[in-house]
């Protein structure tokens, strides 16, 4: 009796036993089932809600468009308020420095046609350029619109604000050597711009077309 009685007490253990362990692994594919879709919802709300910010932050942008005076006048603001905070802390120079060699570059794109002239045949219909000489309009086609320009330079001034936040970034370097080298560059791009120019004879803004009075 004992042994029959041990018997059945080890068959309803092992029954026990894998009921559990049965149950246990449903538990688990229940719970991993449920952490796959929470991912996927998760995902898919942050992908949406990255879109709706995005499409947002393009439609004030566009809205922007039209105040250019204004725009160029917070952008200006913006710059001067970076360069007091770069001034009273007394840091962050080559930060300061990579905006600039930024700034710069954009300025000669901003400056530059969008269809060299020297690449140019005889054949090619792109538009020529304007000039001071010419009697009809001819408006002049940058590689960098103003107001894209605009758009990075003010990203650029806020990324490095940013910046100046963590004290890692603020390298120690000579700042009197960062400043003369970055007035040498300059002067090199804009003389060669400014040669292009000459070479070319063409102005890089608008020319309106002269009006003429009833005679």
């Amino acid at each position: 009796m004992r042994r029959e009685r041990l018997g059945c007490f080890c068959c309803s253990s092992k029954k026990d036993l894998g009921s559990a362990a049965s149950y246990t692994r449903e538990t688990i594919m229940s719970a991993a089932g449920v952490s796959s879709v929470w991912r996927k919802i998760k995902a898919s709300l942050g992908s949406q809600g990255r879109t709706h910010l995005a499409r947002l932050y393009q439609t004030y942008l566009d809205k922007t468009k039209p105040y250019t005076y204004a725009r160029w006048g917070a952008t200006t603001a913006l710059l001067v308020v970076y360069l007091l905070r770069t001034l009273l802390a007394g840091g962050w120079y080559i930060i300061t420095y990579a905006l600039g060699i930024y700034v710069l570059n954009l300025l000669v794109l901003f400056l530059s046609p969008k269809f060299d002239p020297e690449a140019q045949t005889v054949d090619d219909e792109e538009p020529a350029l304007p000039s001071q000489s010419d009697d009809e309009f001819k408006p002049f086609i940058r590689k960098l619109f103003e107001f894209k320009f605009w758009h990075n330079v003010t990203r650029a001034i806020v990324i490095a604000f940013i910046a100046t936040l963590f004290p890692f970034l603020d390298l120690p370097v000579f700042w009197p050597i960062l400043l003369v080298y970055w007035f040498c560059l300059a002067g090199v791009m804009l003389r060669k711009q400014i040669q292009h120019m000459l070479r070319h004879n063409y102005v890089p803004f608008d020319i309106k077309k002269p009006k003429y009075g009833n005679q």
